[in-house]
C-alpha cells in the first residue's frame, strides 16, 4: 500500500515574513510531517503547483487532474488551498477508481498553532478506510464535496445547508 501526495500550494505550505501578511508558498511540509510523525505505510510526495489556491485556474485543475489519473496508486492525498479546495474536488469527480481525499489548513503547518498536522493525520486515515470516490477531510470530518461550503467567519467546514 502507497498513498500518492500530491502538494499544490496553499494555506498548508505558505511562509509568511511579517506582521503584514507578506508570504510565499515554500517547499511541501507533509513529508516533514509524516516522518516526524514516525507513520510505518510507504508514501511517494509530489508538488505538482505553489499557489495560492485563490491562483489556481483551469489550467492548473487539468493538471492536477492528469496527475492523477496518471498514477497507478489507488489511495491519493492532495494537499490544496481551503479557498478553492471544493472547486478541484468537483473537478475530479468522475475519477472512479481511486480513493482521492483533498485537505488544506487553516494555518501554515509551520506555525506553532496549526491545524494542518491533524488535517494530514485525519486524511491519512481516511484515504485508507473511504470507499472510493472524491472525499475533502477538513476539521475532523470527512465531506462530499458536492454538500460542502467553507464558512470563513469561523475559518472551518461544514455541510451545505
Amino acid at each position: 500500500m502507497s498513498i500518492k501526495i500530491f502538494t499544490t500550494g496553499g494555506t498548508f505550505d505558505k511562509i509568511y515574513f511579517d506582521a503584514k501578511s507578506e508570504y510565499h508558498i515554500g517547499e511541501p511540509m507533509a513529508a516533514s510531517l509524516l516522518e516526524e510523525a514516525n507513520v510505518v505505510f510507504d508514501f511517494e510526495i509530489e508538488s505538482l503547483l505553489k499557489k495560492d489556491s485563490l491562483d489556481i485556474d483551469e489550467a492548473d485543475r487539468e493538471l492536477i487532474r492528469n496527475a492523477v489519473v496518471g498514477v497507478d496508486n489507488e489511495m491519493i492525498l492532495i494537499t490544496h488551498g481551503s479557498d478553492t479546495m471544493v472547486e478541484t474536488a468537483l473537478d475530479l469527480l468522475d475519477i472512479s477508481d481511486k480513493t482521492i481525499v483533498l485537505l488544506g489548513a487553516m494555518q501554515p503547518a509551520r506555525m506553532r498553532y496549526s491545524d494542518a498536522m491533524f488535517n494530514l493525520g485525519f486524511a491519512c486515515a481516511a484515504v485508507q478506510l473511504l470507499p472510493r470516490g472524491v472525499h475533502l477531510a477538513m476539521n475532523g470530518k470527512v465531506f462530499d464535496p458536492r454538500q460542502v461550503i467553507k464558512n470563513r467567519a469561523e475559518s472551518r467546514f461544514e455541510p451545505r445547508a
